[in-house]
């Protein structure tokens, strides 16, 4: 809900996994931040830089990659549109 707020929009719901997939470029299950088919805006909460490492998923299932924070936050803005949130996810 306040996710979709701040969007300005009146709900979010999640895709299909196909269309996830088209969209993405990855399995559902693996889909990471980066090297998307497609580009689209990354949205992650700010609490999320608390903590020293996080771990995204890799572009396949069971293949995580540990990343600090700070480092994610540095990639996904010279590539993506970061918009760092304030609200829960």
């Amino acid at each position: 809900r306040q996710l979709a707020r701040y969007l300005n929009v009146k709900s979010i719901t999640p895709c299909t996994p196909q269309t996830a997939t088209k969209h993405s470029g990855y399995q559902v299950g693996g889909t990471s931040p980066f090297g998307m088919r497609r580009s689209m805006p990354v949205y992650m909460q700010v609490s999320i830089l608390e903590l020293p490492y996080i771990y995204i998923n890799g572009g396949r299932r069971g293949f995580l990659v540990k990343i600090a924070s700070s480092d994610l936050q540095q990639v996904l803005q010279q590539v993506l549109q970061l918009d760092m949130v304030d609200v829960a996810i």
